[in-house]
């Protein structure tokens, strides 16, 4: 699709790409009251495939269902594969009473991914709402790893309020380096709070990136995604060098379904990572 940049990556779906794969919980975390990440690894000791930032895995809870959860750790440490996941229904409540060895069903990973090569030497600027800092994090994480092939690098993030803050120690490291800019702001906060209160858009024209220069990768609630595209471009940042994902109605993941028919596309195989100049019509049609 045109919406693909040069270097992005697309999963494609294997023979078998509707049976999941036996995986055992190593590692279970809480991140804030409703959200917490697992990190899971194969059961039977078989390799794991690598995934690009931005891709996603099906992961399957006996009894409940499947749910299609974005890929949240590092990419250059594929064997330590976690997942952050709010819960928000049947499937995701059921994979969070889930502990260290207990099982769960994995397909993937799938769909396009940040378009990590096209980023390289200009600016990068991610913006993250909420738990769209998780989709967001595998890129930051290769970005930082591999900083010299960047120019500048801006993270901002904003949530509801402090204790909805995800990662909130590797935030800290993050805010602590000297090579990259981290804003953080929060819709409410106590009176002990330090930093912004705002949206997170509010924290953009602290942000010394330039425009003509920038890949923007950006994550959150829809409306939070639409505004910030719509501040970016205002701000000169061209259109087709925004980038948004989208996590809508997927239930099979490999586009045979049509439950994620999104206009002409399927977020499951078009996506999730789109560029905006291909979407940007769609993302007002309310109900689409």
């Amino acid at each position: 699709m045109e919406h693909v940049a040069e270097h992005q990556v697309r999963a494609h779906a294997p023979a078998n790409t509707m049976r999941p794969l036996s995986y055992r919980v190593r590692q279970y975390r809480a991140e804030t009251e409703d959200t917490f990440s697992i990190m899971i690894e194969p059961e039977d000791g078989q390799s794991i495939g690598r995934f690009a930032p931005g891709q996603f895995n099906m992961l399957y809870a006996h009894g409940a269902g499947e749910s299609a959860i974005s890929i949240s750790s590092d990419p250059r440490h594929p064997r330590e594969l976690w997942h952050t996941i709010r819960r928000a229904g049947i499937v995701t409540n059921a994979i969070g009473r889930l502990r260290k060895g207990d099982w769960i069903g994995v397909r993937g990973p799938y769909g396009a991914s940040w378009p990590m090569h096209e980023a390289q030497g200009k600016d990068v600027l991610i913006v993250a709402g909420g738990i769209g800092l998780a989709p967001l994090r595998p890129a930051l994480l290769q970005i930082l790893a591999e900083r010299h092939k960047y120019e500048g690098i801006f993270l901002l993030y904003g949530a509801r309020t402090p204790d909805d803050l995800l990662f909130r120690r590797q935030l800290e490291q993050w805010r602590g380096r000297l090579d990259a800019h981290v804003g953080v702001t929060v819709d409410r906060a106590p009176t002990t709070w330090r930093g912004e209160v705002g949206v997170v858009t509010t924290l953009i024209p602290l942000a010394p990136f330039n425009p003509l220069r920038t890949v923007a990768m950006i994550c959150g609630p829809e409306l939070m995604m639409r505004f910030t595209a719509r501040d970016l471009i205002d701000d000169g940042v061209p259109m087709d060098q925004i980038y948004i994902s989208m996590e809508r109605n997927m239930k099979c993941g490999i586009g045979f379904c049509g439950h994620c028919q999104w206009g002409r596309y399927f977020v499951c195989k078009d996506g999730p990572v789109f560029r905006y100049d291909s979407v940007q019509a769609l993302m007002g049609i309310r109900e689409l």
